[in-house]
């Protein structure tokens, strides 16, 4: 899935990340807006993950799509 793939359908994908990642408040997910780059820096910021790590992550999410 690309950039504007996440983008065009993140209000739908959004209500899976609060599910998957519990510390990211709405706010932060809003503030990522499905920049996967955003997502990434704020699962670095809440949960502590290398940012090799929370890329990962943020990639394996996007990939179930």
């Amino acid at each position: 899935m690309n950039n504007d793939q996440i983008a065009g359908m993140w209000k739908q994908l959004k209500g899976d990340a609060k599910v998957a990642w519990g510390k990211l408040t709405d706010d932060d997910l809003d503030i990522a807006d499905g920049h996967k780059d955003r997502l990434t820096g704020k699962l670095q910021e809440r949960y502590g993950h290398t940012k090799e790590a929370a890329q990962r992550e943020v990639d394996d999410f996007f990939s179930r799509y």
